[in-house]
């Protein structure tokens, strides 16, 4: 897909999100620090979510995500951002949906972690 087809479909996306990406979106990403962005271009894929400073990617993954198809393609792409040097943390929506708190505590917990690492610490 073009750049421009990608950053077309980013926008469509962003108007159209699932309940649970609202939900982490309004409730708790879109306040934070460092910063983080909702679906964002990175190579040929649009992420869910990407803080540019921790290198750091959140993907909410729904039902259509477990089937050996999806599975076997998220992995591909798993492995294409990371060798892009970015940290890649997944969700069910249902973490999203029942465990909220704890979603939220680990995203922190792992950009903390991020920005250590990349700055030296």
């Amino acid at each position: 897909m073009s750049p421009h087809l990608l950053r077309d479909r980013s926008r469509e996306l962003r108007k159209n999100s699932t309940k649970q990406e609202r939900s982490l979106w309004y409730n708790y990403l879109r306040s934070i620090e460092p910063r983080v962005h909702r679906q964002r271009v990175i190579g040929n894929y649009i992420v869910d979510f990407y803080c540019h400073q921790a290198k750091l990617v959140i993907e909410l993954d729904g039902g259509q995500h477990y089937s050996d198809e999806e599975i076997k393609s998220d992995q591909v792409r798993t492995a294409y951002l990371e060798l892009q040097g970015s940290k890649v943390l997944r969700f069910t929506n249902w973490e999203v949906d029942h465990r909220f708190y704890q979603v939220c505590e680990q995203i922190k917990e792992v950009a903390d972690q991020r920005l250590d690492e990349l700055a030296g610490k």
